[in-house]
């Protein structure tokens, strides 16, 4: 079955490219595309996409950070790339707690964009590298709590501790000898007890509860 794409981008350029560039994949089907997030509630809910993609600067007043928010507050599964060409602190972080699962700079999207697309729906973050590195400096400074409010198993908790330290589920799974099926289920428990719906909102809760 192919993933359908919902696409939000300003430049038609782009958009363009980002479109063909998903016809020439047998696994994806684009199911929209606009230049504007300004309908996103009406547009997510009618086309039900497994997978949307956000530019941050779009005009009409209403920006991709805060059309994020905006479908979190009805759907919290479907997964959300932001493809921007701003890589600063700020924009990257308001994404990822916004709701973002994964930052690519367009620079980067010829090469990962396809990859990106199945990782994050594998349940991974994808992200640039130097937008993955800006991310765990800035989770460096959070303060630990040294509780754990939310009753993670001790596998759930070594599981989590991989995934903040950037382990890809193929090298958990070798390190605890386990399958990559059982990977996904327990990451899926950890973001239902946590009340989370990407890995990098699972790592944060966790550096603030002392878990990680």
């Amino acid at each position: 079955m192919q993933t359908g794409v919902l696409l939000y981008e300003d430049n038609q350029t782009l958009r363009e490219g980002i479109s063909q560039l998903l016809a020439d994949s047998a696994d994806h089907v684009l199911v929209g595309s606009f230049s504007n997030a300004l309908q996103v509630e009406r547009q997510v809910k009618e086309l039900k996409p497994d997978i949307i993609l956000m530019d941050i600067d779009m005009p009409g007043g209403f920006n991709g950070i805060q059309a994020v928010r905006k479908v979190r507050t009805f759907d919290r599964e479907t997964p959300i790339i932001m493809l921007t060409v701003f890589d600063d602190q700020t924009n990257v972080l308001d994404s990822l707690f916004a709701g973002a699962s994964g930052y690519l700079l367009k620079k980067h999207l010829s090469d990962h964009l396809t990859e990106a697309i199945q990782e994050v729906l594998a349940g991974g973050a994808p992200m640039s590298p130097n937008v993955a590195r800006m991310v765990i400096a800035s989770m460096h400074k959070y303060p630990s709590t040294g509780d754990d409010p939310y009753q993670l198993t001790n596998r759930e908790k070594e599981i989590l501790i991989a995934l903040s330290q950037g382990t890809g589920y193929k090298t958990i799974a070798a390190r605890f000898i386990i399958s990559i099926d059982t990977v996904r289920t327990h990451v899926k428990n950890i973001y239902q007890k946590m009340q989370v719906h990407s890995q990098l909102e699972a790592v944060a809760k966790g550096r603030d509860a002392g878990i990680v």
